[in-house]
């Protein structure tokens, strides 16, 4: 196993709190309170030591719990930056994705259309979706926590009918009109996650499903009477970076979502704990070049256990019994408290919440009605090749993928030609009884180009595989995908 791997294996503590770092600390955080003195001792070694690492605990904290808003955001920024879109537009690509959308491990096969909103100025927002008709749309409208307010399309509210959902800011108190359903949002700011599904693999299909996709409407409820025509921003081609990083841009991030977004009542408690790294409403965030080297430091440690949660969640989670395939139960616990937007007071998943947003983005309302996902990563070297068999009669009404991603950023494996195959890629072999061999490597066996997915040869990878109306036997186990096997 890598060394990559191998923080799995620490202690929360040891992660949280086994080094210090002696001097990374400005000087005014040395000595607070009641003017103790930076050489004072204490059963665990100087204050100053001790402070240091109370410091590196909160900031890692601050990275676990704000990771759904900071990746919101860093999604947001990339659209401002690349495609000078702005709230309340229509960003959506015109192509299927290629490596240069890096986003966390997104869907190759589909139309994604995702506009941001910002209720602060203009008020509610109305988005406006079309009937299913001639084609659907598969998503989710969320707050600037990526908590879901709502599914769309025939998996949710609108029930594929077509709809006006009206997004209210917080503590919105005017009588809301007829017609629309109404989505109360605890944040300003938020986004959808739209992905528009073509019926074949086919070109014409493709238009199709972007022309369809580009039916939907978003504009201020207060214009709701002669509604502005949309402004759809076009990303295709667009080197549109939504990484994680795991630096000072990770708290810049964060407090640009605390300067923008009300407290709500459930953070609280993390008011204090940001003021001591420097992030506090209506002030400027200004580290010096100790506080900055601090929290670098506490950024790559928290990258490093993360990762380590994510390898251990990933390979001890299996779907079914000996598979090395998994969606794993501590990632429901997070859909299940997020579809009750975290109301339970005796129930908040941030650790495991922040785990599953590393490495996606969305949090849909319904899982398991509109798509289902399993995650597989065990010895994935992108110098071997890799083949899986894809079982007759796969359990979906619409259709089935397998997409790869890089091992260290969860996205696209850059400078590659194409980073999935689907039972709808043009030209797919199927075998005799129906199952179909899939290929991962750096080159395609010989004959098997239409079934095959290019790896990098220098770096790791993991495969996600969606089922886009996901049918009973899925669930029942009646229906098993098999491992992933190494050619001989």
């Amino acid at each position: 196993m890598n060394s990559r791997i191998s923080v799995a294996c620490f202690s929360v503590a040891t992660v949280l709190l086994g080094a210090c770092l002696v001097g990374l600390l400005p000087s005014h955080a040395h000595a607070q309170g009641r003017g103790d003195s930076p050489s004072q001792t204490t059963a665990s070694g100087s204050f100053s030591d001790l402070q240091q690492q109370v410091l590196q605990h909160r900031a890692i904290e601050a990275v676990i719990w704000g990771m759904p808003a900071v990746n919101r955001d860093l999604m947001y920024q990339a659209m401002l930056r690349e495609t000078k879109g702005r709230d309340n537009q229509m960003l959506y690509w015109s192509q299927l994705l290629d490596w240069k959308n890096q986003t966390l491990t997104p869907n190759t096969d589909v139309i994604y259309l995702t506009p941001y909103f910002d209720t602060k100025e203009v008020g509610p927002v109305v988005m406006e979706f079309p009937r299913a008709e001639g084609g659907a749309i598969v998503g989710t409208i969320m707050d600037a926590w990526q908590t879901p307010l709502e599914d769309v399309g025939p998996a949710g509210a609108d029930k594929g009918q077509g709809g006006k959902y009206l997004i209210l800011p917080p503590g919105y108190a005017e009588k809301v009109p007829d017609g629309y359903l109404v989505l109360r949002s605890q944040t300003y700011k938020g986004y959808a996650l739209l992905r528009s599904i073509r019926q074949s693999g086919s070109d014409e299909d493709l238009k199709k499903a972007v022309a369809y996709g580009k039916q939907i409407k978003i504009y201020p409820l207060s214009q709701a009477n002669n509604p502005p025509p949309t402004v759809y921003v076009d990303a295709a081609g667009v080197l549109y970076d939504a990484t994680i990083p795991y630096d000072i841009r990770f708290f810049e991030s964060l407090d640009r979502v605390v300067q923008h977004e009300p407290w709500l009542e459930r953070d609280r408690v993390m008011i204090d704990t940001l003021k001591t790294l420097g992030i506090e409403k209506g002030k400027p965030f200004a580290p010096d070049t100790a506080m900055t080297k601090a929290l670098n430091e506490a950024a790559k440690r928290a990258h490093a256990y993360i990762e380590g949660q994510y390898y251990e969640l990933v390979t001890r989670g299996p779907f079914t019994p000996g598979s090395k395939w998994s969606f794993p139960e501590r990632m429901g616990r997070v859909f299940q408290a997020a579809q009750e937007q975290f109301a339970d007071p005796n129930f908040y998943p941030i650790e495991d919440r922040g785990l599953l947003l590393s490495f996606i983005f969305f949090l849909p309302k319904r899982m398991g009605e509109g798509q289902f996902y399993l995650m597989a990563l065990e010895d994935k070297d992108g110098s071997k090749t890799y083949r899986l068999n894809v079982p007759a009669n796969a359990p979906v009404r619409q259709y089935w993928s397998a997409t790869l991603y890089d091992r260290e950023s969860h996205a696209l494996i850059r400078e590659m030609s194409h980073a999935a195959r689907s039972s709808q890629s043009p030209g797919l072999q199927v075998n005799a009884d129906g199952s179909v061999d899939l290929y991962f490597g750096p080159q395609a066996p010989a004959g098997k180009e239409a079934n095959w997915t290019p790896t990098d040869s220098k770096g790791e990878f993991e495969v996600l595989f969606r089922f886009y109306g996901p049918l009973p036997a899925l669930f029942d186990k009646s229906w098993k995908l098999p491992d992933i096997e190494a050619v001989k």
